[in-house]
């Protein structure tokens, strides 16, 4: 496979942020918020999430001794609005307990990136891009996190990699665009946000800032 364009790459990314603005990602007071947002986002919504955040913080349990803490229907009925309730309870008491063992934020800040990864990959529940998520937006590790809209953007600018497993298509992002904390940090955010407005499973192709390039509209429909 023909490796990935680091030129083709930031063309993408100039034409994205040139149409959406920086997204100051993630949307979170603390690290910790930063950690439970990406915990409680699978599979649902970040509008649902925040509404899970806003439970948790008018009881003031955004803590993770609080979470530890508390009974697991209480805390399934805060999580409530972020779908999978009882799920994501027993999975945010799991990393909540593991973070908690570890030293918290400090001690897990002072381990380097792949420790840290494999440490976290290692928590019940916690999938390569929940992780991912953690590493880049609370411990402001240069990793780049791919999600089903970076794949759909790969392949529908008829880009290598949009199959490749999590693993291989992270790195070869990681090795195209070599190691930005910032880049990768607002790259990702703004192939969310085109994602959700523009390139979804039934494209919005009128007015997309990558029309020019993209194969959808060469596509029968």
């Amino acid at each position: 496979m023909p490796g990935l364009s680091r030129a083709v790459l930031l063309w993408l990314f100039e034409r994205l942020l040139a149409a959406y603005g920086p997204q100051e990602w993630w949307p979170a007071d603390s690290p910790f918020e930063v950690m439970t947002g990406a915990v409680l986002t699978q599979n649902t919504a970040w509008t649902n999430v925040e509404k899970a955040l806003k439970n948790l913080k008018a009881n003031q349990a955004l803590d993770p001794l609080v979470i530890t803490g508390s009974a697991d229907e209480t805390l399934a009925g805060w999580l409530r609005p972020s779908g999978y309730f009882n799920v994501k309870a027993r999975r945010l008491k799991a990393f909540c307990s593991w973070y908690l063992q570890e030293g918290g934020e400090e001690a897990l800040g002072r381990l380097d990136t792949p420790e840290l990864r494999s440490r976290i990959l290692a928590v019940h529940g916690i999938g390569p891009e929940t992780a991912d998520d953690i590493l880049l937006y609370a411990f402001d590790r240069p990793v780049f996190v791919i999600d089903a809209y970076t794949r759909r953007l790969l392949d529908r600018m008829a880009l290598p990699g949009g199959d490749l497993p999590y693993e291989q298509l992270r790195i070869a992002l990681e090795k195209a665009l070599g190691p930005d904390l910032a880049l990768y940090n607002e790259f990702h955010a703004l192939i969310v946000i085109h994602g959700k407005e523009r390139c979804r499973v039934k494209p919005r192709c009128h007015g997309c800032p990558l029309i020019n390039r993209c194969l959808m509209p060469k596509m029968p429909r």
